[in-house]
């Protein structure tokens, strides 16, 4: 029997039981759509994250301050102390010094009420330079940033984020329009664009941004610290020798050693490679997980091509009497669990590509199919159905004629 005529009877054999075969069929649906599923929505968190730090800036690193130590030996976390000053940022934006940076734009920072007539909202005052918008990687959807002349002048000036604008002018347009900070007057001259990230607690989008000098007014604070510094460098290929570069210098300014550091330099890469280090870990766990069902599927084609043979044991024995050799008995069977595997791996991919469509309405998350987990989860399909077939073809393979014929 040739290879057309051994599919065209296996396609038969599994159509005469179609409901059974569809049974049979079922776990691998099931293994193959969960696999898929699990690692589209582990690359999609994985994606979302890597998009979110990204839009914290281009090529970005971030300069925080140490802890502190208060006079009762109490010892506060990263950030809490006011270690690093506008003379640090001066240094680090001198390209003689470190040529690798492009921008540099220091920040201080403080949690205010922005009030417009008789609505105020609680936002966070950003104080930072001209160079803040291009070092964010932030675009405006309405208005303009200021100017290096307005942040030298500390002209009174503001640019509100776009969750921000919305709390504080919800009929009119926020540009042109005035709140007032701590008594003062500001003018709103721009709006961002959103951006849906968070480098802290706080959204990114409600914020207020001025000038560093109006900032520090309003805040009563001394105007030579800075909460943190936001670097860009000049490519994501020299990201890494900047760092090394800001190092160095902060160090040899602030007098300490590697261990005895008062900073701390941050960088995407680092942020994005351990948020994605725990999805891949829980990718890889409920991955392992789903495969279990695919196991569990191949095992359930084995017990169905057991009981086919069994209940066609008079067939087998009639083909081998005709002259059908153990190798096209074997073959038959073999072929017959591999069409069941690969048309459940078919099933469960479609199923797949559906879920994708679905899931990410319902649970807020998206999932982004792989195609190399897809192609696999066939490839795997169709591997378990050859290799639960094997001991069924070679059952049906080593039944002697007169055996099968005698069989009832």
């Amino acid at each position: 029997m040739n290879w057309p005529e051994t599919f065209r009877t296996g396609g038969e054999a599994i159509q005469a039981h179609r409901l059974r075969s569809i049974l049979t069929m079922l776990g691998i649906i099931i293994g193959v759509s969960s696999v898929i599923l699990t690692v589209g929505l582990g690359q999609g968190a994985q994606d979302k994250v890597s998009s979110q730090i990204n839009a914290l800036g281009s090529n970005l690193l971030v300069v925080s301050p140490g802890s502190s130590t208060s006079t009762s030996g109490v010892r506060g976390g990263f950030g809490s102390a006011s270690t690093l000053t506008l003379a640090d940022a001066k240094a680090i934006a001198d390209s003689s010094v470190v040529p690798d940076v492009k921008r540099v734009a220091p920040v201080a920072s403080s949690s205010v009420s922005l009030v417009n007539g008789t609505t105020n909202w609680t936002s966070t005052l950003v104080g930072s330079t001209a160079d803040w918008l291009e070092v964010r990687s932030r675009s405006l959807s309405a208005g303009r940033f200021f100017t290096a002349a307005e942040a030298a002048s500390s002209a009174p000036v503001v640019v509100l984020g776009s969750d921000t604008a919305s709390e504080l002018f919800t009929r009119d347009s926020a540009v042109g329009q005035k709140i007032t900070v701590g008594g003062k007057a500001l003018t709103v001259i721009g709006v961002l664009k959103t951006s849906g990230a968070s480098s802290t607690a706080a959204s990114e989008d409600d914020t207020a941004v001025t000038p560093l000098g109006v900032q520090t007014a309003l805040t009563d604070s001394t105007g030579t610290t800075v909460s943190s510094i936001y670097v860009e460098g000049s490519s994501k290929d020299t990201l890494g020798a900047a760092y090394d570069e800001i190092q160095s210098l902060l160090l040899n300014l602030h007098g300490v050693t590697t261990a005895g550091a008062d900073f701390t330099i941050t960088s995407q890469e680092a942020l994005i490679d351990t948020a994605n280090s725990t999805n891949r870990t829980l990718t890889v766990l409920l991955g392992g997980v789903a495969a279990i069902s695919l196991l569990v599927g191949g095992i359930g084609v084995m017990n169905i091509m057991l009981v086919s043979v069994t209940e066609r044991i008079r067939e087998i024995g009639l083909r081998k009497a005709l002259g059908a050799t153990p190798k096209s008995i074997g073959r038959q069977f073999l072929v017959e669990a591999s069409m069941l595997g690969l048309a459940g791996g078919v099933v469960g991919v479609v199923l797949s590509v559906i879920g994708s469509q679905v899931l990410p309405g319902l649970i807020n998350q998206p999932v982004s199919l792989s195609l190399v987990a897809t192609v696999g989860a066939l490839f795997i399909s169709l591997a378990l159905g050859i290799g639960f077939g094997v001991y069924p073809a070679s059952r049906a393979a080593r039944l002697t004629p007169i055996t099968a014929l005698r069989s009832e």
